[in-house]
């Protein structure tokens, strides 16, 4: 072979490589090119995950991929609910418990959802029951989220703010705020809820007052728990029941802690469809700026120390029918418009007082939940939880000691009840104790 040829050779060999070169970095740009549109399309298909926030602000993954149509809608009801439920402030205070509590315009509140209340505003005190020692004029409110020295302004309602996470821990979000059917109980408890409570029937009745001994009593499973209260009662025991509830609870599952709290309940349907806790619905109508419902209560009993009992009455105003709340030494708190109700338009046929738990048997057996201070009415002062000064109020707006009383303990090994009555206290009794123990397993 010739040099000519040689050279002509190499230079053939060279345009050869380079067109190699050319047509493999043409190649390389081409799938980097097509790895990214690829990538898009990708993306586009299937976005990264979805993120949701907490009552914190953190953010939280709500699903690897994609939350399902189902979580999207229960979220979409949840923040409606929250929204309607939770007032514009014009003040917000912290607890230190860790309740918001908002200061809310009065004719704002809740209540004035209701389709035959829109539009108004919260009444004038009215008549107080004759025989009623209080005068109204006191400064004491037994509340942890105004030890600070916060308070709401005149014209505002002190209201607990409802968080996402106080709903999620419901069982539903048509069950917020709201208790299971029957639990009020005249003969044996029956779906998990016992009751240490006496009782008076067979008149007409217009109201009832107590002091009520407030203790912080354990409650062991997230689903039960512990109350103490007053029961204003008509209709039957069917479908038909009528209650105004007040007195304190604990309640994890409502309120996320063990804290005893203020409470306030009414239903015209027997738990079915009307009536919630507190202002958890429209109803109940505040008119006091310094009681929040469902707010934590301070200071509390303890065990053979220094005990603390809390006031309380409900009864009708003989002028416009509307039954009235209050709390403390004369506090106001407000009322429950007489067209929420049927039978209690007119007048109760039954008043209760007493403890009442929930038994889920969770673990099994028994609950080792605890009613009142979760000792036997034994023990008695100091020891045990009572009821004083029982009285109910006739048709003349009169303040009367009971007669007639009946006693009811569900499942006495457990919890158990005991009456009394001399110059200081009136009618009285000890009730409650600590749920499972050898007699009660």
């Amino acid at each position: 072979m010739s040099f000519l040829e040689q050279d002509n050779n190499l230079n053939a060999y060279k345009h050869k490589q380079q067109y190699s070169s050319k047509m493999a970095a043409s190649f390389s740009l081409t799938i980097h090119t097509i790895s990214m549109i690829l990538l898009f399309i990708t993306f586009l298909v299937f976005p990264s995950p979805i993120f949701c926030y907490s009552d914190s602000g953190h953010r939280l993954p709500a699903n690897q991929t994609f939350r399902p149509g189902k979580e999207l809608l229960k979220q979409k009801r949840i923040n409606s609910y929250l929204k309607k439920i939770n007032k514009p402030a014009l003040k917000t205070i912290q607890s230190p418990d860790g309740d918001i509590i908002d200061c809310v315009l009065s004719h704002l509140q809740p209540a004035f959802d209701h389709p035959e209340l829109k539009g108004q505003k919260p009444l004038d005190p009215p008549q107080r029951p004759k025989g009623n020692e209080t005068t109204g004029n006191v400064t004491e409110s037994y509340q942890l989220w105004s030890n600070s020295g916060e308070s709401c302004p005149q014209g505002t309602v002190p209201i607990r703010r409802t968080t996402e996470k106080d709903v999620l821990r419901a069982s539903s979000l048509r069950r917020y705020g709201r208790k299971l059917r029957r639990h009020v109980r005249r003969d044996s408890g029956g779906n998990g809820h016992e009751h240490a409570v006496v009782f008076v029937n067979g008149d007409q009745y217009y109201g009832a007052k107590a002091n009520i001994n407030v203790w912080a009593p354990r409650v062991t499973d997230q689903y039960e728990f512990s109350l103490s209260q007053i029961w204003v009662i008509s209709g039957s025991f069917g479908n038909d029941l009528n209650t105004i509830e007040a007195g304190w609870q604990v309640s994890p599952e409502l309120y996320g802690d063990n804290y005893p709290r203020f409470f306030t309940y009414w239903t015209t349907d027997a738990y079915q469809a009307t009536g919630c806790y507190n202002l958890l619905c429209s109803g109940f109508v505040q008119t006091n700026n310094r009681i929040a419902i469902g707010a934590a209560i301070s200071p509390r009993s303890s065990y053979n120390a220094k005990q603390f009992d809390i006031g309380l009455m409900v009864w009708k105003d003989p002028k416009h029918g509307h039954w009235w709340l209050e709390f403390g030494s004369g506090l106001l708190v407000g009322y429950w418009p007489a067209m929420l109700f049927s039978h209690l338009r007119s007048y109760a046929s039954m008043i209760q007082f007493g403890g009442e738990i929930v038994n889920s048997r969770s673990s099994g057996y028994h609950t080792s939940t605890q009613m009142g201070s979760g000792h036997f009415a034994g023990e008695g002062f100091g020891k045990a939880s009572y009821f004083r000064n029982l009285q109910v109020v006739d048709w003349d707006n009169n303040l009367l000691p009971l007669s007639n009383l009946h006693l009811l303990a569900d499942h006495p090994n457990c919890y158990d009840i005991k009456q009394g009555k001399n110059n200081v206290w009136g009618t009285y009794f000890y009730y409650g104790g600590p749920g499972r123990n050898v007699r009660c397993p």
